[in-house]
């Protein structure tokens, strides 16, 4: 869960008879990492949040995390599914035929390119989408190849939040690996085309429009 947004998320009105995939997801959680809290900085604001996610599901622990970085040991081998406590959620849940309709107006895209692209013109563009459209922008992420850098840039974001940059612990382009650009954008009434068409325009052309050497006045 983010921390930062998961109220919002939470809260959300949905039309009849639409399931709120926020809510259905944390009422089925076996393990609950509430994540970006050096975000949330206010104790009490993550108290009121963590009180808020006991509402709805008062078994499954809760781990404060940042990065989401937690000890494998609090996720894996736990056996922890139990039918007769997700029945008591879901008595629909081994009905075959009964349907749960989900918000059509959230979607996700995806795209990608060989080649190298520009960091600055990336920045911008992502600018630009915050300030309007940071409200249906989900989640977003994204390796890049950088011209004339070695290591892949890594950008990811959340609604307003974003961050991007080479860490480290990013890993180079090899010498026999071919150089591409991904991303994926979920988000809810999202333009495919629009956002396929912001990220090709951050890509750097074929062909420099001057000689590596030449004045530029």
């Amino acid at each position: 869960m983010d921390a930062k947004n998961i109220i919002q998320h939470l809260d959300e009105k949905k039309p009849e008879g639409v399931e709120n995939e926020s809510v259905e997801q944390l009422a089925f959680a076996d393990r609950i990492l509430l994540n970006k809290t050096d975000v949330v900085k206010d104790e009490m604001t993550l108290t009121s949040i963590e009180k808020r996610i006991r509402s709805i599901n008062k078994l499954a622990p809760i781990f404060r995390t940042k990065h989401s970085t937690i000890d494998p040991k609090h996720l894996i081998n736990i056996g922890s599914f139990d039918l007769k406590r997700t029945l008591e959620m879901d008595p629909e849940f081994l009905d075959t035929d009964a349907e749960h309709e989900h918000d059509n107006s959230v979607s996700s895209t995806s795209c990608k390119f060989h080649g190298d692209l520009n960091v600055n013109k990336l920045q911008d563009w992502i600018r630009v989408l915050i300030q309007t459209k940071s409200n249906d922008l989900f989640r977003y992420k994204g390796v890049l190849s950088v011209k004339g850098m070695d290591k892949k840039f890594v950008f990811q974001g959340v609604h307003m939040l974003f961050s991007g940059g080479f860490s480290d612990d990013v890993a180079k382009w090899q010498k026999d690996e071919k150089r591409e650009c991904r991303f994926v954008f979920i988000g809810r009434n999202i333009d495919k085309k629009a956002l396929e068409k912001g990220f090709m325009d951050c890509k750097t052309p074929d062909k420099l429009r001057f000689k590596i050497g030449d004045l530029v006045s």
